[in-house]
């Protein structure tokens, strides 16, 4: 049996890089008010640590969605972000919370974007994409994948 065993074993592989192609090949994507963004996930630490740094531009319907594990006060800042954003706080119902327009920082110390109340979640936008929605606390954002 054992020798079995060793010959499933690069099949085994390369059904686990299929299924992770697969999931790569699968657009993420969220929607607010009716607008549909794809996004990128930043879910371990270090990933939100880097968040969009030194990204020179983004397509118009592109984010980063940044998940934590439980509602808190946020803070962001813009150090090596070379791109305005507008920075969209949800809470674990993913509701707004509230909205900021942040700036690319150019001296130390980099300003703070806080949220306005607990997030959960939080959607890096190109900026004016709020104001174009015509954003309000209590909007709902919809995810169209499963985070499980």
């Amino acid at each position: 049996m054992r020798p079995m065993l060793h010959f499933l074993r690069p099949f085994s592989f390369l059904l686990m890089l299929l299924s992770l192609s697969a999931c790569a090949a699968q657009p993420l994507e969220v929607e607010l008010k009716g607008e549909v963004y794809t996004v990128d996930l930043a879910l371990t630490a270090a990933e939100q640590r880097r968040g969009l740094m030194f990204v020179r531009s983004m397509p118009a319907d592109h984010g980063m969605l940044f998940v934590f594990p439980r509602e808190a006060p946020r803070s962001f800042w813009m150090k090596n972000t070379r791109i305005p954003l507008d920075i969209l706080y949800f809470d674990a119902e993913l509701q707004l919370v509230s909205v900021a327009r942040a700036r690319p920082c150019v001296a130390d110390p980099c300003p703070a974007y806080p949220s306005k109340g607990p997030a959960r979640y939080v959607l890096e936008l190109n900026a004016g994409q709020a104001e174009q929605l015509n954003l309000a606390p209590g909007d709902l954002l919809q995810l169209r994948f499963d985070l499980n």
